[in-house]
């Protein structure tokens, strides 16, 4: 298995941020609420002691951002 899929946590990196691109929270409020919502899932996650499951989600989480300040996905969708 990639070594990317392992840290991430999921099977295939590019479905899920697919997935993220056509969610409801994306297309209203852009790639900075899908990572507070990560954030939070983590924070829950750690309260449940799920460290392992919690790091996964805080790679998605970096996953994301990255590709925010790398052009590849919108932070702040404008509602006009």
């Amino acid at each position: 298995m990639n070594t990317e899929l392992k840290m991430y946590g999921i099977n295939n990196i590019d479905q899920y941020i697919e997935n993220v691109k056509q969610s409801m929270t994306y297309r209203f409020s852009g790639g900075n609420m899908i990572v507070a919502g990560l954030m939070s899932d983590a924070q829950e996650q750690m309260a449940m002691d799920d460290v392992e499951g919690a790091r996964k989600t805080l790679n998605l989480a970096k996953n994301i951002l990255f590709q925010i300040m790398e052009g590849q996905l919108v932070g702040n969708v404008k509602n006009d």
